[in-house]
């Protein structure tokens, strides 16, 4: 990798800048009648806004706007994903001038209809599933999330998944991802890798990477983590989906311990002050919140 792509500096997106040892609160908005958390709350339009804007006033940095629920279910085209998300992305760019918007998608027409729209990043959770997204995102000058899922296709369900070491698996994936996206024009302080938990993994891979988050960390990309409320922790908690934000919390402060970056969650104050108290007592003694 050449110097000028090589990673470990400053994640830039919108003007903004979130260095090494800041904590970005990515706000999931699901502009979808099947959410596997929220279950719909947040597919009508006015719903979805006083959402956004309660998750920018308790702290999000970034929106992260989402048409097509992640695991199975009715299929939606993308005619359809792009009429829930690009109207939306262009109404929140109008409300929140100063905020980070992003778009939950897999596909490239969704992206470039909701760059297009005022969209600054493109989180594609299904690992390139469609190539042409991470030139969308070069030609837009957004940023790009590169993640992993174990060869499954989008939608779908791993089934007696195996690896022989998952951190190195992820590792592989999200950094040839990065690089590529690089090569194709996405600027490298726009890249984020993603582990992607639960994608393609089941409990214990989930938890062995939460463990493991300062190898990712240690790569120099910028690392997204999105955990909020998800199998995992509920397995390994015995909790519903609804009694699941304790085991959140936890998760992204070993997370945020271990130098990730930017996390993807549905309560967005209080995982600000959970990320918060984690800067606190990372900084050293007498020198204030580390940032």
């Amino acid at each position: 990798m050449s110097d000028e792509a090589a990673p470990g500096g400053v994640l830039r997106l919108r003007g903004r800048e979130f260095g090494p040892g800041s904590h970005a609160v990515m706000a999931v908005i699901n502009r979808t009648p099947d959410s596997f958390y929220d279950r719909g709350a947040t597919y009508d339009w006015g719903a979805a806004l006083a959402a956004a804007d309660a998750a920018v006033a308790s702290g999000a940095d970034i929106v992260d706007v989402g048409g097509v629920k992640a695991g199975r279910g009715a299929h939606v085209g993308a005619a359809e994903e792009i009429e829930r998300t690009a109207p939306f992305v262009a109404e929140l760019r109008a409300r929140h001038p100063e905020v980070v918007i992003s778009v939950d998608t897999w596909r490239a027409e969704v992206g470039r209809a909701c760059a297009e729209a005022g969209a600054d990043l493109v989180n594609d959770t299904w690992a390139g599933a469609d190539p042409d997204l991470a030139r969308v995102a070069a030609e837009a000058g957004a940023g790009l999330v590169c993640s992993h899922t174990g060869g499954l296709a989008p939608r779908t369900d791993p089934h007696r998944v195996h690896y022989a070491d998952v951190v190195a698996d992820v590792l592989e994936t999200v950094t040839g991802l990065a690089r590529r996206a690089v090569a194709l024009g996405v600027r490298p302080d726009r890249v984020l890798i993603d582990p992607t938990h639960d994608f393609g993994k089941n409990t214990y891979h989930s938890l062995e990477l939460t463990r493991r988050m300062g190898e990712l960390a240690a790569t120099g990309w910028p690392v997204l983590v999105a955990v909020s409320n998800k199998d995992f922790i509920g397995e390994t908690l015995d909790a519903p989906v609804e009694q699941r934000g304790p085991g959140t919390l936890a998760a992204l402060a070993v997370s945020a311990w271990q130098d990730a970056r930017v996390f993807r969650v549905h309560d967005a104050g209080a995982a600000r002050a959970a990320l918060d108290a984690v800067a606190g007592l990372s900084a050293p003694a007498g020198g204030g919140r580390r940032v």
